[in-house]
């Protein structure tokens, strides 16, 4: 029976799609630069919209009436976070949805600086006929968006409630060791072993590293618990924690109560902003370690992605909106690395080229050469992604 949860990872993808090419639009309108189609997913196309010169609103089925021809492959690295330039169209903006739903694309005049007139002059709306300064801010702008919106879900995420687990005791299971020596439902543990804890971790860890250092020897180790019950009252207890614990009911047959924990509203943009510089820099060293081998390699595609977003999607009801929205805000962080990465065909690449024409006095590659670049780069790509999709795909549900 297939698991619902897994399409969770569409509103999450899209979400990073939208803001993404989102902020490659709205810096485009900023810097004068003609949009002539902002779509998401990729082609073929399924509806389009835009606005007519008298004001009102064409709606275009399965790509009739566009006046640019769509039948080519538009990827997301051949223009500014995907799309190509062909043919002309009216002025006003293509507002396209398309069937397959694996990113999107603002496409614009010149992005490979291949449009100009017969005198060689760039079209003055087009993204070639912008200053260096203003392309740099375009390509860049998506990156920009994806980590703004990081440490909004991060914010969100604060705010609504973060799950904790404190050392409550919630369930106590019926004939297990923490039942036969009193530990109820609400209990709160203030030591174990004499040590205090704060959170149902600490405890678990040290009742651990006591079976541990019991090394097998007994069928049971002792561990004393002070306990505050519901009633305000404490009390210490013995409990006969097993060495050999069950799957279903652990050493002592306890189990930690979810608590919510909300930070204030003055406070929940700073954790978010904290976590969202924590969170970029672990990705940051992580990814430098494992270009000097220093740790194995390790990438998800699209299928790795749509596992784990469906499993943290399943834990929403226990958990509350925390996780998956930390996830989407992980996602984001990551994608805005990814493409500011300076490897031809993504948005780092493109700009790359761009300081590299300044480098050269603001002599600009033949815009075929630059194609050829972005070219090889997207091959790349995708041989990887084909490569993590098949590894994602064996190793599904290990």
């Amino acid at each position: 029976m297939m698991n619902w949860s897994y399409l969770a990872v569409i509103p999450v993808f899209g979400l990073l799609v939208i803001v993404h090419e989102l902020g490659h639009f709205l810096a485009a309108k900023w810097a004068g630069i003609r949009v002539e189609e902002f779509g998401l997913g990729f082609p073929p196309n399924v509806v389009s919209i835009r606005k007519r010169d008298n004001g009102s609103w064409e709606v275009m089925w399965f790509g009739r009436s566009r006046e640019i021809d769509t039948s080519s492959t538009q990827n997301p690295f051949t223009g500014t976070a995907g799309g190509v330039t062909q043919g002309k169209t009216r002025g006003n903006t293509i507002y396209s949805l398309n069937l397959l739903p694996i990113g999107g694309f603002v496409r614009m005049p010149g992005e490979s600086g291949d449009v100009t007139d017969e005198n060689g002059n760039y079209d003055e709306d087009s993204f070639a006929a912008k200053s260096a300064g203003k392309r740099i801010v375009v390509l860049c702008a998506g990156v920009v968006m994806n980590m703004l919106l990081a440490i909004v879900l991060f914010t969100i995420a604060y705010s609504l409630g973060e799950p904790t687990r404190p050392a409550i005791i919630e369930t106590v299971s019926a004939g297990s060791p923490a039942q036969i020596a009193g530990v109820r439902s609400g209990d709160t543990i203030l030591k174990v072993n004499g040590k205090p804890v704060s959170m149902f971790d600490d405890m678990r860890a040290i009742v651990t590293k006591a079976i541990s250092d019991d090394k097998g020897k007994s069928a049971s180790v002792p561990v004393t618990l002070d306990v505050r019950h519901r009633d305000g009252t404490t009390q210490t207890l013995l409990v006969n924690a097993r060495t050999h614990a069950t799957a279903q009911q652990g050493a002592m047959g306890v189990s930690g109560a979810i608590v919510m924990v909300k930070a204030p509203l003055w406070q929940a943009p700073l954790k978010g902003l904290s976590y969202t510089y924590e969170t970029t820099r672990l990705i940051l060293s992580a990814l430098g370690q494992m270009i000097t081998r220093t740790i194995p390699v390790q990438l998800s595609g699209p299928v790795g992605i749509a596992q784990v977003t469906g499993s943290v999607a399943e834990a929403v009801p226990n958990y509350g909106w925390f996780p998956i929205l930390s996830l989407t805000g992980l996602l984001s962080v990551n994608l805005a690395i990814f493409n500011i990465l300076p490897f031809p065909a993504l948005d780092g690449g493109r700009v790359v080229l761009v300081l590299v024409e300044l480098l050269r006095g603001g002599k600009r590659l033949k815009p075929e050469r630059e194609g050829l670049i972005n070219f090889i780069g997207f091959a790349v790509l995708l041989l990887l992604l084909v490569v993590v999709t098949i590894s994602d795909v064996a190793h599904w549900g290990s």
